[in-house]
């Protein structure tokens, strides 16, 4: 295989300030090397100390890895514990009246969970579920506004061993169904409606629609929290209210002890290609990830102030949201909304009303926010933050750079993570205070994370180069399999093609000589253009670095002469441009994009728009935007887009 050229050049370092290595988890460089000698020297014990330190067992565990039903990997295997105990219970002794969820819902109202209030909630509700004869083992869907309650909904199937698929509030109907089908889930944990920009959105009536599509015969129960009062309709044979469920209930739950392979989640790929994949998480070995993670890369102090803006409907809400903060004993923020309502200051409102010390957001959030301007974040007061995060894509160089230098004023550290629902929790991040930060990089792996990057035959490729991104080593918050389906779990993430050994991340990347990884893109968006294999995020990279432009995303489009030439989709900062002016800076762009990486890299089309086809949870879909470049017709299922009238509008431009 030819390798993956690697065209972007960024050389700008900008080491973590005094005051914040002074006060770090992790010192410096030396400390961070000693926990990295120690894996390398002792696998197994590191983990294993690692485990006995953050985890509080039911029963200790005495064997840290089985390896023998490769690649389905067994960790900890003969301990128990609960989750929701290590979350909830554990706290109460010493943080029972903190904090433990501020939420502020759509229209601003805002309402404080404590330990003690979450732990009631959840005993409860667990209780609640119990009385409706869910057990261990059971499958639940939740499908649920983002608020306290999904979080206790989750919390509670932990509390009781009943594994949770949350399914975001902004997926269809067929959706809905798919993952019902595949789980057998025996009930569906909803609302009537959900609150998005000043707007009520229906989730009870989806929930019916999905389960009169058939094959749906396995839900005996909808349990409905009554978030706006909206008419719905009723089925008494298996509908109930959330509050009848729980009036009666004791405040205390006594938790489930499970083995620490217990599946503690299923959670569904968003099924970009083919049929969505139920990965399933363990409970000890993915608890621990986000512990480790949380304590690392998000530096945790107990007087943080923490705020994901994920959605629970994803892997970063179900590991930064609901169990990861939790089981730290944080304060963190659960918020309804969107970012641009009532006005576009509200993500800064919120840092400021809240003094949050701690922001974790996505590049698709930061550039929508570039676009609007760098004078708006700096009417509110920012001075709480101290970490700002990245999560869910590679991040432009120029998006990192508004980032630290207008929301975190020059002083707060980013930590651009790069992981996986499949991986559950970190795995390439810079730990805060130990390296100077490369803009665009995600640094290095964490320690005992065991990345490297190798060709399509397995062989590490030298620094510089392109290639897969894999991982060597098993490691315990590492997906167990798809659920009803190891045999794909194999193939897809144990291909034959690279002997079998290796986690496959399906991610291309490269190690640039410092020793520093850059993500460039999926494998699947590899372009091959006139024999060169380049990276999408590279080249989006280099567009949005023009003053003009705010989000860009670029695909290949097949070309008899070249193999493939590239479409790139622009949203300026400015308003769509049309006929001569669209033309003019299209020119300017070619160009620009020229001299920042090559002639090679030149898009062959640009196509402008007021946005991108995004999802509500603001994903980019790609594979939209590959039919729109090859002029093929959109059969897929665009219910989930925020904006889908923009595939129209990418369709009449070309400049």
């Amino acid at each position: 295989m030819a390798t993956i050229e690697s065209v972007l050049h960024e050389t700008r370092l900008f080491a973590p300030n005094d005051s914040f290595v002074s006060q770090a988890n992790l010192l410096n460089e030396e400390a961070c090397q000693a926990l990295c000698r120690e894996a390398e020297k002792d696998y197994l014990g590191f983990w294993g100390k690692l485990a006995q330190e953050h985890i509080q067992w039911h029963k200790p565990f005495t064997r840290v890895l089985d390896e023998s039903n490769y690649p389905c990997f067994k960790w900890f295997d003969d301990g128990e514990l609960n989750v929701s105990f290590n979350c909830l219970d554990r706290n109460l002794e010493a943080n029972s009246d903190k904090i433990a969820i501020i939420f502020e819902a759509d229209d601003g109202k805002v309402t404080r969970a404590t330990y003690r209030d979450l732990h009631l909630q959840v005993c409860q509700f667990a209780n609640g579920l119990r009385s409706l004869n869910i057990k261990k083992g059971d499958r639940l869907i939740i499908y649920m506004p983002m608020s306290i309650e999904a979080v206790v909904a989750m919390q509670a199937c932990a509390r009781i061993g009943a594994i949770h698929s949350v399914v975001f509030g902004g997926f269809s109907a067929k959706s809905l169904h798919e993952r019902i089908v595949d789980t057998a889930a025996v009930a569906v944990i909803t609302a009537d409606e959900q609150r998005r920009g000043g707007k009520g959105i229906a989730l009870k009536p989806v929930v019916d629609k999905a389960i009169e599509m058939g094959g749906g015969d396995s839900i005996k129960s909808v349990v409905i929290y009554k978030r706006t009062g909206q008419n719905i309709q009723w089925h008494n044979s298996r509908d109930v209210w959330w509050h009848d469920l729980v009036i009666d209930k004791s405040d205390y739950c006594e938790p489930e002890w499970v083995n620490a392979e217990h599946p503690l989640f299923i959670l569904y790929t968003s099924g970009s290609t083919g049929k969505p994949k139920g990965i399933q998480h363990s409970s000890a070995g993915y608890l621990l990830g986000t512990m480790v993670s949380m304590k690392w890369i998000f530096d945790y102090k107990p007087t943080d102030i923490f705020w994901c803006t994920a959605d629970v409907g994803w892997i970063t809400g179900h590991s930064y949201v609901a169990y990861g903060p939790l089981a730290m004993g944080a304060t963190q923020i659960v918020f309804e909304g969107v970012p641009t309502y009532p006005d576009a200051g509200r993500f800064w409102k919120i840092i400021q009303d809240h003094k949050i010390t701690t922001f974790y957001t996505a590049p698709t959030a930061i550039r929508s926010l570039i676009k609007l301007g760098s004078e708006l974040p700096r009417e509110y007061d920012l001075s709480s933050l101290r970490l700002l995060g990245s999560v869910g894509e590679p991040i432009n160089p120029e998006a990192w750079m508004w980032y630290y230098n207008v929301v975190g004023q020059s002083r707060c550290p980013i930590v651009d993570t790069w992981w996986q629902t499949e991986t559950g929790c970190h795995m390439i991040a810079p730990v805060p205070g130990v390296r100077p930060l490369k803009p665009g990089s995600c640094t290095f792996p964490l320690p005992g994370i065991m990345a490297a990057i190798v060709d399509e035959a397995g062989h590490e490729v030298e620094n510089g180069k392109g290639g897969l991104l894999v991982i060597k080593r098993p490691f315990p918050s590492l997906a167990r399999t798809i659920w009803g389906n190891p045999e794909r779990f194999r193939k897809t993430y144990f291909p034959d093609d690279l002997g079998g050994k290796y986690y496959l991340s399906g991610d291309s990347a490269n190690c640039d000589l410092d020793g520093y990884f850059w993500i460039m893109g999926r494998i699947d968006d590899v372009l091959n253009i006139s024999g060169h294999r380049l990276g999408t995020m590279e080249i989006e990279s280099a567009l949005v670095a023009n003053h003009l432009v705010a989000e860009a995303a670029v695909v290949g489009k097949p070309h008899e002469i070249k193999g493939e030439v590239i479409v790139a989709f622009v949203v300026l900062k400015d308003a769509c441009p049309q006929g001569e002016d669209a033309k003019k800076i299209a020119a300017e762009l070619r160009n620009w994009v020229s001299k920042e990486i090559g002639p090679i890299a030149k898009p062959e089309e640009i196509r402008f728009g007021d946005n991108l086809p995004k999802t509500r949870s603001g994903k980019i879909m790609r594979r939209l935007l590959r039919a729109i470049a090859r002029g093929e017709q959109i059969t897929q299922d665009v219910s989930t887009l925020e904006n889908p009238a923009i595939l129209e509008q990418l369709k009449q431009s070309m400049a």
